[in-house]
């Protein structure tokens, strides 16, 4: 549940570099979460919980998400790779799970290396 903190602690934090497991346990717990609110708005047959909850977490996700990348030496702007279809999402994940830079890159050190605050 840190991790998930921590990228709201960070809320629109785009430079710097997040690690494999940081940027993942956010993803395991904005899908939990987007889940739980949508059961909810079925539960009350309402449409209102889902969307404030993505509109909530869309910046700290998109920050996440670039940091991450970061963190493999690509620029942010390989997120808008996700717009082509199928293909795009596919390539943005494989990045996403790749190793990171082990040495300091242009976006800062390794997190791996950093000390924890």
């Amino acid at each position: 549940m840190n991790w998930y903190l921590d990228a709201f602690k960070k809320y629109a934090t785009f430079s710097g570099r997040a690690r494999r497991q940081a940027f993942w346990m956010f993803f395991l717990f904005n899908f939990i979460f987007s889940a739980v609110a949508s059961i909810l708005d079925s539960v009350l047959g309402i449409t209102l919980i889902s969307p404030i909850y993505v509109l909530a977490v869309l910046i700290p996700y998109l920050a996440v998400a670039v940091r991450r990348l970061h963190d493999t030496g690509r620029s942010g702007w390989w997120l808008l790779i996700s717009l082509i279809p199928l293909v795009g999402f596919i390539i943005l994940i494989v990045f996403w799970a790749s190793e990171g830079e082990q040495q300091h890159n242009a976006h800062g050190p390794n997190p791996k290396l950093a000390p924890a605050y």
